[in-house]
């Protein structure tokens, strides 16, 4: 917590019937070691005056009213006196605020002193509506300025232990925050050398790059998928027909890569390869199933390894006949299997055999 830290009060009254009111007002605030505010000193009517006030009242920690008999010179514009402006705009601002209002007692006093002056007599309406709205809020009366003195320092001292304020203090009281700054700025240049180097470094891997398959794993994976055969009519026109899963994937591969759904008006041959084909080739990581944002609906897709499959697929497609009777007789000493090296994909998948009735 810092020390000595004063509290600015800012004092809106009427000038002329509470000098003394206000004057006790004063000296109880510096006598609590608080800083007392207030534009006494300024003439009613200017509009810059106005937005001075609320600059005052801004910085203000805590705003006091003293309302006595008078309602004060009124703005043209919104039939309000400038005493009530303060005080809407302090409340309107949420500032911690209190009222001292004077007792019919003591008005009676001031017109046998002061005469007329001490009342009002222009606006009494307004004024006897000012007074109802501020004794609906945090205030006390007064009869005398003893009776202020009391309520600032009782006021003040509770609104101390209750509230937080920003508060002003003196520069002595305060640590020089030059090292402190200097400190800061030294450690921002560091950051900003250690962000250089830490993109420096990783700019390389922000390019991932995905998993590489030789064309070995992929024949494997080729053979793997001739071997499994599914049987279908939705290719021929009703009549069942028996290809091998190789055919599918590479028959329909531009299907594939853009994905097969499970909605409710797909077609025949989206219906078989999502339930069917799929799920088989989700099993060598060939498809994934994928959900879609705001859909009830879910969608397979060749996966980066069943993309490179398909590839493989095209390239031993465009190899001359030659050169792929040498490859295939190389697969065939080097496997221990019977099975034949992959057919070449089609645009649509090759019928393996009928299937038995």
């Amino acid at each position: 917590m810092i020390p000595n830290k004063k509290l600015l009060v800012f004092v809106s009254s009427t000038y002329k019937d509470l000098k003394t009111e206000r004057q006790a007002a004063v000296e109880a605030i510096l006598k609590a070691g608080h800083i007392p505010a207030g534009m006494e000193l300024f003439s009613a009517g200017s509009e810059s005056q106005m937005e001075t006030i609320r600059r005052w009242i801004d910085d203000s920690d805590i705003y006091m009213l003293i309302l006595g008999g008078r309602y004060g010179s009124v703005e043209k514009s919104t039939s309000l006196s400038y005493t009530e402006l303060e005080y809407d705009y302090a409340n309107q601002q949420g500032k911690p605020a209190f009222s001292v209002v004077i007792t019919d007692e003591a008005i009676d006093k001031k017109v046998k002193s002061d005469g007329k002056d001490a009342i009002e007599t222009e606006y009494p309406k307004e004024l006897k509506f000012f007074r109802e709205k501020v004794l609906s809020k945090t205030s006390s009366f007064f009869t005398d300025h003893r009776d202020i003195k009391l309520a600032v320092h009782e006021t003040l001292a509770d609104y101390q232990r209750r509230m937080k304020f920003t508060g002003w203090v003196s520069g002595k009281d305060v640590t020089d925050p030059t090292p402190l700054l200097d400190e800061i700025a030294h450690l921002r240049e560091e950051r900003e050398k250690l962000l250089k180097q830490l993109a420096t470094v990783a700019s390389p891997s922000k390019t991932i790059r995905q998993p590489q398959w030789n064309d070995e794993e992929l024949r494997q994976v080729a053979l793997i998928l001739q071997g499994i055969e599914l049987t279908t009519d939705v290719f021929s026109s009703g009549k069942k027909e028996t290809y091998d899963l190789l055919n599918i994937l590479t028959g329909l591969s531009d299907t594939l890569i853009t994905g097969v759904t499970n909605q409710i008006n797909a077609q025949r041959h989206e219906n078989f390869l999502y339930f069917n084909a799929c799920p088989k080739l989700e099993l060598h990581e060939l498809a994934a199933i994928e959900k879609v944002a705001g859909v009830r609906w879910t969608r397979y897709r060749l996966t980066n390894k069943g993309k490179a499959l398909v590839a493989y697929m095209e390239r031993l497609k465009s190899k001359p006949d030659k050169k792929a009777a040498n490859e295939e007789k190389s697969d065939e000493s080097h496997s221990s299997e019977s099975e034949s090296k992959p057919a070449p994909a089609t645009k649509k998948p090759v019928r393996k055999r009928k299937a038995a009735d």
